[in-house]
């Protein structure tokens, strides 16, 4: 590339939406242990043990949920706004259905106590996807500023 008659080389790095944001997946985590360590004092002291694995497998499944809507955004953030939306908004209609299998299979199979397992997925699921929907805006943003 020539510029004012000297030429450049090209030595940038990506920039800050093409690269992969780890924040994100840091700040599910350190949720997910947060929320745990708080309600592990009241699930152990009040909770039966089928009560506390189907609370555990709720959140599990919430947490799987949130880090695969991690990895499309990470995919489609700079495909074009139709591909993003399709994968996005697409993947997340294809991850209810896989965590709807889930739930009847936990139920149904393996016995879980269903409102346990409904508490605990809905509540991480909520505040997941608070987060999730902050991450796209924050990445969507930094895409379109550069």
């Amino acid at each position: 590339m020539m510029q004012n008659g000297n030429e450049k080389f090209n030595t940038s790095f990506p920039s800050r939406s093409t690269r992969r944001d780890r924040s994100f997946p840091r700040v599910v985590l350190a949720v997910f242990v947060g929320i745990a360590v708080l309600s592990s004092y009241p699930l152990y002291r009040y909770a039966s043990a089928d009560v506390i694995r189907a609370s555990a497998a709720g959140a599990l499944l919430s947490l799987a949920n949130v880090l695969a809507g991690y990895a499309a955004i990470e995919y489609s953030i700079n495909k074009s706004y139709t591909t993003f939306l399709k994968l996005v908004l697409g993947g997340m209609g294809a991850r209810l259905f896989v965590m709807l299998g889930a739930l009847l299979i936990l139920i149904e199979v393996f016995h879980f106590p269903a409102s346990a397992l409904v508490v605990s997925l809905l509540g991480f699921y909520t505040i997941f996807l608070v987060l999730e929907i902050f991450f796209i805006q924050r990445k969507l943003t930094s895409r379109n500023q550069e």
